[in-house]
């Protein structure tokens, strides 16, 4: 049996490795070999088989699913159901659609919009609505966060933004009481922590501030705040535990057995929290393995621990597949793993708090080389903190929630109960605050895979009983986890990488001791390039400081970024061409006309328009080059100042441009792109950008030059080996069967 679930297992694991999927045709024939398999010892390559088949075509079935690339960027006329809880921030509204239809169109089945500045949206609702689509696309940079897998995990099959609408129907009795009790729960007294119990009560987020999530993944304590297995399990034990303790007393009556009964009533209570979740993806996976572990004790204790764990992997995995390409499903697993492991079969027990200890360190090692595989920062004071934080939110803060929720119809009780806990809550987060600043969270370089390898065995040899051999070898094997072997250029050379940060810009140039990043990405909408995808860039590619934070100019698509840079690693020099614009806290000082410097070799040279005041025409331009190879690097600069650098007798000549202005009809004149005379051509943009970059004129001149273009949108994050004469490797080109090509 256990050898033919962990073959089932492997098979469906096995989805999300794959670089691309096979041909629909292999997909039906593997079965039929799988069932030519089965009734012989190969029976565990039939069950891999099964598995992988059902992988593949519910993934496959997904991708079908994504709006076709002729609808891409257009703006059409669909109607849908509001479902979910709506998310509001920022005056954004983002939301799901499902039940989508349109007159002329096939569209997919679940939709993700946002709705700037638009009415208040409920559950329920069905909307017309004017919305300009967009295939499923992120952005892709070294170690980043995957969106696009994200999404076909949640099978949304296209994103977009709404331009108008009409509601067409109100939502209907039941379809939008989580909406209402949101709302109430938001409207109670809680010491300013009524966002909080929303997300514990219902799982949503959206009233936690960012700086309330920034110190939850500085302690690593998110997981307390979103529905999860630990919320699930909780009050499906604490209901399982009055039965027994009912029956132990002799107060649970004889005609109904105690055991039957506590496991039933454990389970209708997992899935009523469930449904007052929304009974998202990690809520369905909780319900299902405590289902089977219910089950397990029910009927078959005598199976041990890991053959009900086992069984819940495969349950989830058939009801969703695609569960694999979510971090929320490697951690949770993980995480129960860890603690059946460290204590199953000890010889000896251990007390309350010693068991409480040993739990928190070991999720902090087991779950070390999880985190560094998932690209998630890893909290150093995470262990102190669940130390306290798991039981004063499972135990305290989450029945009173709960409790208070149920009784909010009488008069006072219910408000009373959520002030309560409002109040713990505020307590709690004042304790985080505090060691969040202390030891804030840290995102260690990415590893090569064999010192990846070594350190998960390392860590799980530290996991073991303390009489097993070598398990102190486990802490040496963890250290090239702890400093990785680090890819820097040799001297002479440079290491240039065009991060994707949708319209904007952000270049970092790496010599084999010094880096200069040049531009910082936007701001917009609350989303922050800069701390979302430079910063952690910088921290996976191993940067720990900055030489020289250079800074275009200062319009928001270039600097926007900035603070959050100058905030999370140490900047000896900021430098601007519009120095006096950009907030007082980078000290920012101007760009020097013809300023030169050599690093490890390699020149670095800058030029700025002397009679440009303020805008475009004051970027600052840098020109790199190292072993004859050179990169020109132009901001926003437009025709004007394209023309004062071809009058000035500053050298062009460069083998790779990035694309001035983001390839706008303003710039990159055919006299200039003459003059540079490069090879390539990098466009750093957004997709379907309202501004039209690059513009179909400027790509025809790039074309006319037999210029290679890279395009961000296309390519993703760009690196270049300048020094090397190499071909550039952009990001997107990395097989991945999700993503979009």
């Amino acid at each position: 049996m256990r050898t033919g679930l962990l073959a089932l297992a492997a098979g469906l694991l096995s989805l999300r490795f794959l670089p691309e999927l096979p041909p629909g045709w292999l997909l039906l024939l593997l079965p039929v070999l799988g069932l030519m398999l089965l009734p012989f010892r190969t029976y565990p390559l039939a069950f891999f088989l099964f598995g992988f088949s059902w992988a593949c075509l519910s993934a496959q079935s997904a991708l079908d699913d994504r709006l076709t690339l002729a609808l891409d960027g257009r703006t059409l006329w669909l109607e849908g159901r509001v479902v979910g809880l709506p998310e509001q921030a920022d005056g954004v509204q983002r939301f799901q659609l499902e039940q989508v239809s349109s007159r002329k169109y096939r569209l997919p089945a679940r939709l993700r919009l946002a709705w700037y500045e638009g009415p208040a949206l409920q559950a329920g609702e069905r909307w017309r609505l004017a919305v300009k689509l967009k295939r499923p696309r992120g952005q892709v940079n070294p170690h980043g966060f995957d969106y696009e897998a994200w999404l076909l995990a949640q099978r949304i099959g296209a994103t977009g933004t709404v331009k108008a609408g009409q509601l067409l129907q109100p939502h209907r009795g039941a379809s939008s009481w989580r909406d209402r009790l949101r709302q109430r729960l938001l409207e109670a007294p809680a010491h300013g922590r009524e966002g909080a119990l929303a997300a514990l009560v219902l799982g949503d987020g959206s009233g936690l501030s960012p700086a309330d999530w920034k110190v939850l993944q500085d302690t690593g304590t998110v997981h307390l705040m979103v529905i999860s297995g630990q919320h699930v399990t909780l009050l499906a034990g604490l209901l399982y535990a009055l039965v027994a303790g009912l029956a132990r007393l002799g107060c649970w009556p004889r005609s109904l057995p105690w055991l039957p009964s506590a496991c039933a009533l454990a389970f209708a209570g997992a899935l009523g929290y469930g449904l007052l979740a929304g009974f998202d993806v990690p809520v369905r996976r909780a319900c299902v393995m405590l289902g089977v572990i219910l089950w397990w004790r029910l009927s078959f204790r005598h199976l041990g621990v890991w053959t009900p764990l086992l069984l819940a992997l495969v349950a989830v995995l058939l009801v969703e597949p695609l569960a694999s390409l979510q971090a929320g499903f490697w951690l949770s697993f993980t995480a129960v793993a860890l603690l059946a492991l460290i204590f199953s079969g000890r010889l000896a027990g251990w007390g309350v708090w010693h068991s409480w200890w040993r739990a928190q360190w070991a999720m902090a090692v087991g779950l070390f080389p999880v985190l560094l595989a998932l690209n998630l920062p890893v909290s150093l004071s995470a262990p102190l903190a669940n130390l306290l934080a798991v039981p004063w939110v499972s135990l305290l803060v989450v029945p009173l929630a709960l409790l208070g929720t149920l009784l909010l119809p009488l008069p006072w009780m219910g408000d009373a109960l959520l002030w309560l806990a409002g109040g713990l809550l505020m307590l709690l987060f004042e304790m985080l605050g505090w060691l969040a600043q202390w030891s804030p969270a840290w995102i260690f370089p990415a590893a090569p895979l064999w010192a990846w390898l070594l350190g998960a065995f390392g860590a799980l040899l530290l996991l073991l009983p303390a009489g097993v051999p070598l398990r102190a070898l486990g802490l040496a094997l963890l250290l090239p986890l702890l400093w990785p072997p680090l890819d820097k250029p040799s001297f002479g050379k440079a290491d240039v990488w065009v991060l994707d940060v949708g319209q904007g810009s952000a270049v970092l140039v790496r010599t084999a001791d010094h880096a200069l990043l040049y531009d910082a990405g936007g701001n917009r909408n609350g989303f922050d390039q800069g701390a979302r995808t430079v910063l952690p860039a910088l921290r996976q590619l191993g940067v720990e400081r900055l030489d020289e934070l250079l800074l275009s100019h200062a319009d928001n698509d270039h600097s926007g970024g900035a603070l959050a840079v100058f905030s999370g690693l140490p900047v000896e020099q900021v430098r601007s061409g519009e120095a006096g614009e950009l907030p007082r806290q980078l000290q920012a000082l101007a760009c020097e006309q013809d300023a030169r410097w050599s690093w490890d070799g390699v020149e670095f040279r800058l030029w700025r328009w002397p009679q440009a005041k303020q805008g475009n025409a004051a970027s600052c331009v840098l020109r790199v080059e190292a072993q004859g190879e050179s990169i020109l690097l132009t901001g926003d600069i437009e025709a004007s100042a394209e023309r004062a650098l071809l009058a000035s007798a500053w050298p062009l000549r460069s083998d790779w441009l990035l694309s001035p202005h983001h390839g706008s009809r303003s710039s990159s004149m055919p006299a200039f792109l003459q003059a540079v005379d490069a090879h390539s051509v990098l466009v750093s943009r957004g997709n379907h950008n309202p501004y039209g970059h690059p513009h179909p004129l400027v790509i025809q001149r790039y074309q006319q030059l037999s210029m290679q273009i890279y395009d961000t949108v296309q390519t993703g994050a760009v690196r270049i080996k300048l020094g090397g004469r190499e071909v550039a490797h952009g990001m997107r080109n990395e097989p991945r069967f999700w993503r979009e090509k």
